[in-house]
C-alpha cells in the first residue's frame, strides 16, 4: 500500500488546524471577562449543542427514539445526569423491543 503525499498532507493539514483551533479556545477562554448576556449566551452553548446533536436522531429515526427522548427529557427535568441517561438508554432499548 503507497501513500499519496497529496492526500497525506490534506490530513495533517486538517489535523493541524483543529488542534489549533481547539487550543486557541481554551487560551481565549481564560482571558475573556464575560458577564451579563455575553456570559448567558456562553453558557447556553453546551446545551444548545446537545440538543443540536441529538434532536435530528430522536426526531427522523421513529416512534421508539421520538417517545424515548421525550421520556428521558421528563426525567432530566427530577434526575440527576447519570440517572437520566440510563433512563434514557433503557427507554430506548425497551421500546425497540416492544415494536
Amino acid at each position: 500500500m503507497s501513500v499519496d503525499p497529496t492526500t497525506l498532507a490534506a490530513i495533517v493539514a486538517m489535523a493541524v488546524v483543529t488542534y489549533a483551533t481547539r487550543i486557541a479556545g481554551f487560551l481565549l477562554a481564560d482571558r475573556l471577562v464575560l458577564r451579563g448576556r455575553a456570559k448567558a449566551a456562553f453558557d447556553a452553548i453546551p446545551p444548545a449543542v446537545l440538543v443540536a446533536v441529538i434532536a435530528p436522531t430522536a426526531l427522523a429515526t421513529g416512534w421508539q427514539e421520538t417517545l424515548a427522548a421525550a421520556v428521558t427529557i421528563l426525567a432530566a427535568l427530577r434526575l440527576p445526569l447519570l440517572a437520566t441517561v440510563a433512563v434514557g438508554v433503557l427507554a430506548v432499548v425497551a421500546l425497540r423491543a416492544a415494536a
